[in-house]
């Protein structure tokens, strides 16, 4: 049995504690008494970790306009969150030791929510001191929210990964489609279409709560993982993590931006940014799958990139009659690359305790490259005044990660081992 045959059996348990870097691994925990409960709040709790940053991008043109902020401004308004999942991401496992994972949740969907109202009030300075404060909440919970899945349901560890996943491409769908009608019913009031999504980060908060008080009597262990960042390997797949990353942020923060400039309404615009992330719950799902069939993730990795770079060059460059062709066409590639993203740190680790330092090196470093993408993007818009010079940005991070995936996708792990403390 090769490598990767060997590590298919093993990737629904670990997938999800790639997502979590708190080094500590719970032995024993528990039956949780009200599952259903559980798992309400963790859908509830997932469907917020995207719409204050695609609630957004449809709405950009019309908030720069009104504040009068300049391309470059509005570039960093959409690099701020995505810098802000990197930076903040490790005060994740400091904050759970200290607090517990479930209260941390709890304080963090707040402090979302404080986050939200921030930037829909007080102008310029709340709309950024807003957009970090949100970043950086959704950082801290995307780290634990995995965690707590594995913990609480690790005999359905592969299917919650798939309604994990599914519930984030679904808040950021909605978000994206949805803001631009919710400005337009009130009176055209940005402010409300982007505070609007303080409601159902309150609404998980509350669904929440009756997990603060529940008891998880489990015995740590801690491990080390000493050499991640001197291994090449672990190198290519933080490029790899970094430049999809980008890529996916850039349509985030900019598809819209890119389409009303070509002649679309923002609700159109809305409309076709929703339908290609709705696209990626399939996609995120099949590719994994395909993927670890293969003797390897290299074949896999360059498709989905090719699909993602044509669907981004046909919203960018093609009539706009086809638009939604592309829009499905790009959202069946960014699916497949990020949910390969995570399966690749599972493939290439030995066990999951590499694998959590992995995602934390991946994560960390990955989102910080990732968010120089949508700056570039607004300053070369801001520099030529025209949105097709942009395509040189896509086309050189997308060939970026194919370079990084092709190293990334062979059949070797990372040359470290986890050791206890």
């Amino acid at each position: 049995m090769n490598l990767e045959a060997k590590r298919t059996t093993e990737l629904e348990e670990l997938l999800i504690d790639a997502e979590a870097d708190d080094e500590v691994v719970q032995h024993s925990h528990p039956v949780v008494s009200r599952p259903w409960l559980l798992l309400l709040g963790l859908i509830l709790v997932a469907l917020n970790l995207r719409p204050a940053l695609s609630s957004m991008s449809p709405l950009l043109a019309e908030v720069s306009h009104s504040l009068g902020l300049s391309a470059a401004k509005a570039g960093l308004l959409t690099t701020l969150p995505v810098l802000c999942l990197g930076l903040f991401a490790p005060m994740a496992p400091i904050l759970a030791r200290r607090f517990g994972a479930e209260r941390v949740v709890l304080g963090i969907l707040l402090t979302l929510a404080a986050g939200i109202i921030l930037r829909s009030s007080f102008g310029e300075v709340g709309l950024f001191a807003g957009s970090l404060i949100a970043g950086a909440s959704i950082g801290i919970i995307g780290v634990l929210l995995p965690g707590i899945v594995k913990r609480d349901f690790a005999r359905q560890a592969g299917a919650m990964t798939g309604v994990y996943t599914m519930a984030l491409c679904l808040g950021a769908a909605l978000a994206a489609g949805s803001t631009v009608p919710l400005s337009d019913y009130f009176g055209d009031s940005w402010n409300i279409g982007l505070g609007f999504w303080l409601v159902p980060a309150l609404v998980a908060a509350l669904f929440w709560l009756p997990q603060v008080g529940h008891k998880h009597g489990a015995h740590q262990v801690a491990y080390r993982v000493k050499g991640l960042l001197r291994d090449p390997l672990a190198w290519q797949v933080t490029v790899y993590m970094g430049l999809q990353s980008s890529l996916a942020y850039i349509v985030f923060g900019w598809l819209p931006s890119i389409l009303i400039g070509r002649g679309l309404s923002a609700t159109e615009a809305g409309l076709a940014l929703s339908g290609s992330i709705i696209v990626q719950l399939a996609s995120s799902l099949a590719a994994p799958w395909l993927a670890t069939r293969g003797k390897d993730q290299r074949l896999a990795i360059v498709v989905v990139m090719l699909l993602t770079l044509g669907g981004l060059f046909g919203c960018l460059y093609a009539p706009l009659d086809g638009l939604w062709g592309w829009a499905i066409l790009l959202g069946l590639g960014q699916g497949g690359t990020f949910s390969l993203a995570l399966t690749l740190i599972v493939l290439r680790s030995r066990d999951a305790h590499v694998a959590a330092n992995l995602s934390s090196m991946a994560q960390g470093f990955g989102y910080t490259l990732a968010s120089l993408g949508p700056f570039a993007v607004g300053l070369i818009h801001d520099w030529t005044g025209s949105w097709s010079a942009v395509g040189w940005v896509f086309a050189v991070i997308g060939l970026g990660a194919i370079v990084a995936g092709l190293g990334a996708g062979r059949a070797l792990y990372v040359g470290v081992c986890s050791e206890k403390v």
